[in-house]
């Protein structure tokens, strides 16, 4: 959630903290601010809201320096303000501190610092660390050792950056458990340090990813990376491939509109390197699956929140249609706490955009003690779900700026029907007529999808006749249910509509009652074997003076007849439809919060990667 940046070079630090902020904001945040050393003493600038704020209260206070660090804050423990906001001095002014995660010990530190004298000036749990950095440095132990003593005070999980005037010469960073990533770049005799990637692209592509229980010391020239009783870490430095204008807007209006339209190229590198058409074969050679593993599979769990959750719910229908192996799909913030009935037979498949999510990090841990096996889906390199897993597959789409998943959506429908297949053929599943069927129906995906992408006016003109709705029904059934889920969450997220999904089956059991002419009902009926069912449904509305909105297949003129309004898609392989028939309810959504006139990439009280439970 909370975003971190963070400089030491010759370069001043103030621009490079701010860029780098900004390129974070996708994470939500309440408030900002940054810490400089300057002039051998540490000035810090923070203000409540947008960090145009801060921007203004640094043009009419100016600070500068070659050394900071910087934060976007998402409160948890305080009220959004500037009293509150990070960067936390300490009482001599001489260290500061920033902090994603929460010191779940915070009172009974507090209670034994304030018995000290200590006097705290905000309302965090963060503050409680400077203080005790402050508490046990010493001129003879120095920074590290009063860091490293002050983080094993810390209960929870935490990413943190640590700096002081006393030492102006290097910056602490820390990682504890799974609270956010921490990054560290390598320049030309700069560093540069950031919770997740973005931050600091435009500068470097060469990083290391602190694991949990580890602090990394970093100078100008370098990083030295120890664990928390000061063993020493050779980290592996990663070479980062993505573009830095891949997170610009560019020609799009927000980044959400821009990467609902990178999603016919994000299909296509979902399916590069993976797919042999000739042979009609799936390679996944990351998940390390052979055979002999594949017929062990016993039962597989798919963990997830939210968006991830939902692309998991349609990989149990293609895993169980194409590989027949039984699947659940977990939430993971409920998963570590039934005691999950695991063992080294089944595979738990954790999916995550950040691959940082606090919930789905601890469903994977909870599943490592139990001995089974780990998978992940994960959209950001290098992250902690990518490290934890056994086996990994890589989205392949891309950063994901906007915090209502879109691309980071279809990708992963289309990397668990590989999986499927690939899972299939390992088993003795599938004929080979059939492996090679299903492979071929992935190179029509790019295609399909930007040819709803064309349809973009059409959908907008739906969103202004439903804009000023109040609530919404989603229905959906087999395969396209989840994608009810998936498109009531989207509106929900972004135009602040509320927004109810069922499987179509269960309207007469309840939902139907709600249905009147100020109701739309949004009908996924594409031409799949539950279509008829779906049909039903619609009638059943119409019969009742709903208003019906249907996501249908091209030519369907039952369809045309009974809906008010017609979301139109190309015809698709049945088992590859949620691909597709999301993408025009992620414009509808869109278009609708746009109209509204609401920001769509920062929507109210949500954040892009959840790192706290």
């Amino acid at each position: 959630m909370c975003g971190i940046v963070g400089y030491i070079g010759e370069q001043d630090a103030t621009p490079i903290i701010l860029n780098g902020l900004k390129r974070l904001e996708y994470r939500g945040y309440d408030s900002a601010g940054l810490a400089v050393m300057q002039d051998g003493k540490i000035e810090i600038r923070r203000e409540a809201g947008k960090l145009s704020k801060l921007a203004s209260l640094i043009e009419n206070q100016p600070v500068s320096g070659k050394m900071g660090i910087g934060h976007t804050r998402w409160a948890t423990h305080g009220e959004p303000s500037a009293r509150n906001a990070h960067p936390h001095l300490s009482s001599n002014g001489d260290f500061v501190v920033v902090h994603n995660g929460i010191v779940e010990n915070f009172l009974e530190l507090k209670e034994e610092l304030s018995a000290e004298g200590v006097i705290f000036r905000s309302d965090t749990d963060t503050e409680t660390i400077v203080h005790l950095v402050e508490r046990y440095y010493s001129s003879s132990s120095g920074l590290v050792e009063a860091s490293r003593k002050a983080l094993k005070q810390l209960k929870g999980a935490h990413g943190i950056v640590i700096m002081s005037s006393r030492e102006p010469d290097k910056i602490i960073a820390a990682r504890i458990g799974n609270a956010g990533g921490v990054v560290i770049g390598f320049g030309d005799s700069e560093m540069f340090i950031a919770s997740d990637i973005p931050a600091i692209l435009e500068h470097t592509r060469r990083v290391i990813f602190l694991e949990s229980g580890q602090m990394a010391i970093v100078t100008q020239h370098n990083v030295q990376v120890q664990t928390l009783n000061g063993e020493t870490i050779l980290p592996q430095i990663h070479t980062i491939s993505w573009d830095p204008v891949a997170a610009e807007k560019g020609e799009y209006r927000h980044f959400m509109q821009k990467e609902i339209h990178e999603q016919v190229r994000s299909l296509t590198d979902t399916l590069a390197g993976r797919v042999d058409f000739d042979e009609g074969r799936i390679h996944l050679d990351t998940l390390n699956l052979t055979a002999e593993k594949a017929r062990k599979i016993e039962k597989i769990i798919v963990t997830a929140c939210g968006t991830a959750a939902h692309a998991g719910m349609v990989g149990k229908v293609l895993i169980e249609r194409i590989a027949k192996i039984p699947v659940e799909v977990d939430i993971a913030s409920e998963f570590r706490y039934r005691d999950p009935l695991v063992n080294p037979n089944t595979v738990v498949l954790a999916i995550s955009q950040s691959g940082e999510t606090a919930d789905t990090l601890a469903a994977m841990e909870e599943a490592r003690k139990k001995g089974a096996m780990l998978w992940s889906i994960v959209n950001a390199i290098g992250s902690q779900a990518m490290r934890l897993a056994d086996g990994c597959i890589s989205m392949q789409v891309g950063p994901e700026i906007g915090v209502a998943s879109t691309k980071a959506f279809t990708a992963p429908l289309v990397d668990l029907y590989m999986l499927a297949v690939l899972l299939g053929d390992l088993r003795g599943e599938l004929s080979a007529t059939e492996r090679k069927r299903l492979v071929a129906d992935l190179s029509l995906i790019p295609d399909l999808a930007g040819k709803c992408l064309d349809r973009e006016e059409e959908v907008k003109k739906v969103a202004y006749a439903l804009k000023d709705t109040h609530n919404a029904l989603y229905l959906g059934r087999g395969i396209n249910m989840p994608i009810a889920y998936e498109g009531a969450l989207k509106l929900k997220e972004i135009s602040y509509i509320h927004a109810e999904a069922y499987p179509a089956g269960e309207m007469k059991h309840g939902p139907i009652a709600l249905v009147d002419k100020n109701m739309p009902v949004i009908a996924i009926t594409p031409r799949d074997p539950w279509y008829d069912k779906m049909i039903s449904q619609v009638e059943q509305v119409k019969a009742r003076g709903g208003i019906v909105v249907v996501v249908a297949t091209d030519g369907d003129e039952k369809a045309r007849e009974l809906a008010d309004y017609v979301l139109w898609i190309p015809e698709t392989p049945w088992l590859l439809s949620p691909v597709i028939t999301v993408i025009p309810l992620q414009i509808l959504a869109y278009h609708i919060a746009t109209l509204r006139g609401l920001d769509v990439d920062q929507p109210r009280n949500l954040a892009k990667s959840v790192t706290v439970e």
